[in-house]
């Protein structure tokens, strides 16, 4: 199967709309072609190659909505799944929060489709396997890995006319390479659109160096330290924090942002517009950025535009639904698909130079909420996590258990790196002091 046309989308959904008998109709087309090559214990274990295409029909009548679901693509499949639909919509209580479709939008274009990405074969995938595989074995380590490409196609059609359509590609890699007696380990990651600057053996060579000097870890008392913690180990952290960004959970006093000491009618219920971090961040999304591009509408067909969360440390805007936006006469602001943190001029050997007592993250792992309030989270750190000392990384230490709030990290930047595209996204290596290590963990 191959990723369909516009021109062919724009056919099929016609013909899908024109079944329909509901007042409102909304279908979504959305298809994937790509490929994976997994390796563990320096062997190549799985290979495959995948391909999905799937249509979703949104039927509404009055306030009431169904949705159903089909891969196939004859007339009568598409008329039946149009059908049942409108069943579901039929049967389905009145939503006192619905909202109609949205007319005919302007997009701007984004590059987020690299023919180099599509056109990656098994052959491809294989070498970049090797190109692991080998150091690896040559350092007498033991590497586990995996490599998955694809070529995705959203597309959106609605009965107001609406029409929306978008080809992406994307590479993710990750490799994981221990000592033969499992007490060293060290991780990379790669992650682009554009497979051309993914380089599985320059990513091997750090996961390499981390394993062999992450051997024999040293204990340390937990306690509040400087940690320099790279891309990988703060991406969830940030990616949990904008997701709690939603405005009407801020205005129903259900998140960090909610403004607890409103007080009147009137009285701001969040914290739009207020300094909450460290003149330095600035976070937001660029459906156009070159290195970390995304499609530039929402699941709705609503357009997406670059647009500033936080900049100079104060709350710039927060998302929501239409309805929401309604219900509040605010302007309706979709979240983004990705999430951009602006850096600093700082290498990791920079801040490691300037560092007199801190621990070096290479990533963190099991991260669980304990206050949405606060936005206290715990997790632990894992795949090298190393003590510096006057500068120098001094030796390997046992991994932490961490009890720490993005809102305080983001509080406590001491400096910044150049961002790093990582899970989509844009993240700058972060030095940050009075990091919360509460415990020790045994696993490397």
């Amino acid at each position: 199967m191959t990723i369909i046309t516009q021109q062919h989308a724009k056919e099929l959904l016609s013909k899908v709309l024109k079944f329909s008998k509901a007042d409102e109709c909304e279908c979504n087309l959305e298809s994937k072609v790509g490929g994976n090559i997994r390796y563990a214990r320096n062997t190549v274990s799985t290979s495959g190659q995948e391909s999905d295409l799937i249509l979703i029909v949104q039927s509404t009548f009055g306030k009431r909505t169904g949705t159903a679901t089909i891969n196939e693509f004859d007339n009568a499949s598409l008329e039946k799944v149009v059908r049942r639909s409108e069943e579901l919509a039929k049967l389905a209580p009145e939503n006192e929060e619905f909202m109609p479709v949205f007319a005919p939008q302007k997009y701007t274009k984004a590059n987020t489709y690299f023919e180099s990405t599509a056109a990656v074969a098994p052959e491809d995938r294989a070498q970049a396997a090797f190109d692991s595989i080998a150091p690896s074995k040559k350092n007498k380590l033991i590497a586990a890995g995996f490599l998955e490409d694809a070529v995705e196609m959203s597309a959106i059609m609605n009965s107001k006319g609406l029409f929306a359509y978008n080809t992406s590609t994307n590479v993710d890699f990750s490799v994981t390479i221990r000592t033969e007696d499992g007490k060293g380990s060290g991780w990379a990651s790669g992650n682009y659109s554009d497979v051309k600057l993914l380089d599985t053996a320059k990513l091997s060579s750090i996961a390499i160096q981390k394993s062999k000097g992450s051997a024999d870890a040293k204990e340390m008392e937990p306690g509040k330290y400087t940690v320099i913690l790279e891309p990988a180990a703060s991406v969830d952290l940030l990616q949990n924090m904008m997701r709690a960004f939603d405005q009407r959970s801020a205005d129903e006093g259900r998140s960090f942002l909610s403004n607890k000491a409103a007080e009147g009618e009137d009285a701001p219920k969040n914290k739009l517009g207020q300094k909450m971090f460290d003149e330095r961040v600035h976070i937001y999304s660029d459906p156009q950025h070159a290195i970390a591009p995304s499609a530039p509408f929402a699941g709705n067909g609503y357009p997406l535009n670059k647009i500033d969360w936080i900049k100079d440390g104060t709350i710039k805007n927060m998302p929501n639904s239409p309805y929401w936006a309604k219900h509040t006469k605010r302007e309706y602001i979709p979240s983004n698909r990705n999430i951009i943190m602006s850096g600093g001029d700082q290498s990791l050997e920079d801040m490691i130079k300037s560092t007199r007592r801190g621990v070096l993250v290479t990533r963190l792992w099991y991260i669980r909420a304990l206050d949405p309030q606060t936005l206290l989270y715990t997790g632990l750190t894992r795949d090298g996590t190393f003590y510096i000392e006057n500068g120098k990384i001094k030796y390997p230490i046992k991994n932490f258990r961490f009890n720490e709030s993005p809102i305080i990290m983001l509080n406590n930047i001491e400096a910044l790196g150049e961002p790093q595209r990582i899970e989509g996204s844009m993240i700058p290596p972060m030095k940050i002091r009075d990091f919360t290590f509460s415990s020790l963990s045994d696993a490397v």
